[in-house]
């Protein structure tokens, strides 16, 4: 009876769900943009060059029949779905992020500048390992004025 329980935990566990809802989304996505290039699309681009199926263009070479025109309805397909996962997915997502980021606030500094050889040395430093001056401790609740200093 473990085996089962076991098999129920595995399918029922968000992972395989999204990935199932995901699957069948991603299918009907296809689906859709394969419709969009074979009814609107390819008919348009048959409106401009005057043949409204690329599916029968081919070439033969010694006797073999090259089916070309099939790959290019296949290649508008992907185009199509590339350019809608970028405009729909990826760039929403990127300005997201950037905002996201834009509101993020910039962790505490942990280094000062040496304010004679400028040198990076640790914020609570009194002395510069590099040329030896003397240099003022900064206390942690003022490392964020004199750090920027």
């Amino acid at each position: 009876m473990s085996v089962w329980k076991g098999f129920r935990n595995f399918i029922l566990r968000g992972n395989t769900i999204d990935l199932a809802v995901a699957f069948v989304v991603g299918a009907a996505f296809n689906g859709m943009i394969q419709s969009l290039v074979k009814d609107l699309i390819t008919p348009l681009i048959a409106a401009v060059g005057g043949n409204p199926n690329f599916s029968n263009y081919y070439f033969t070479l010694n006797h073999s029949r090259f089916l070309y025109g099939e790959f290019l309805n296949t290649l508008i397909s992907f185009l199509v779905i590339a350019a809608a996962v970028y405009f729909l997915v990826v760039q929403p997502i990127n300005k997201l992020i950037a905002i996201s980021n834009k509101m993020r606030r910039p962790p505490d500094p942990t280094e000062k500048k040496c304010k004679e050889c400028l040198s990076t040395i640790p914020l609570q430093a009194t002395r510069c390992a590099y040329c030896g001056i003397k240099q003022a401790a900064i206390k942690k609740e003022d490392s964020t004025a004199k750090a920027k200093a």
